[in-house]
């Protein structure tokens, strides 16, 4: 598992049941709480607490927190960390295969924009009808 090779996935515990199915296809670009190359983020890990972990690996989050990149202390931590993200939805919620079937239908073009968009803080997000930039406020009490 190596970044060299391509973006490594971290889906969080809210896109859990993602992560398992793309890990069960045979991926290995695709962690998450609780998987077993990645001991130091047990399930029910905190997000302030596995964020120091995946920034420093520079893996791309797949989320549905919608409010992950909003609430101050994490905002703060998609700073200080250089955090990457997208977060995957629509308006109604999907369950873990029609994540998976909008992931692979967009994948191509995510690998683009994380190769455009380089080392974080950033966040995307993914739906039915594309990917687009999600604004970051920034944060008086983050580090540059």
């Amino acid at each position: 598992m190596s970044a060299d090779l391509g973006p490594v996935y971290f889906t969080d515990e809210n896109t859990l049941g993602l992560g398992r199915l793309l890990q069960r296809s045979g991926r290995t670009d695709i962690v998450y709480p609780g998987h077993r190359d990645l001991p130091e983020v047990p399930l029910g890990t905190a997000d302030l607490d596995w964020m120091p972990i995946v920034g420093e690996r520079q893996f791309v989050v797949v989320t549905r927190d919608k409010h992950i990149r909003t609430r101050p202390a994490e905002l703060e931590a998609y700073h200080e960390h250089g955090i990457r993200s997208v977060w995957i939805g629509s308006k109604q919620d999907l369950g873990p295969f029609q994540q998976r079937d909008l992931f692979l239908l967009h994948e191509v073009r995510l690998g683009r924009e994380i190769t455009k968009r380089g080392p974080g803080p950033w966040a995307l997000a993914m739906s039915p009808s594309g990917i687009r930039p999600l604004n970051l406020r920034p944060h008086p009490g983050a580090r540059h």
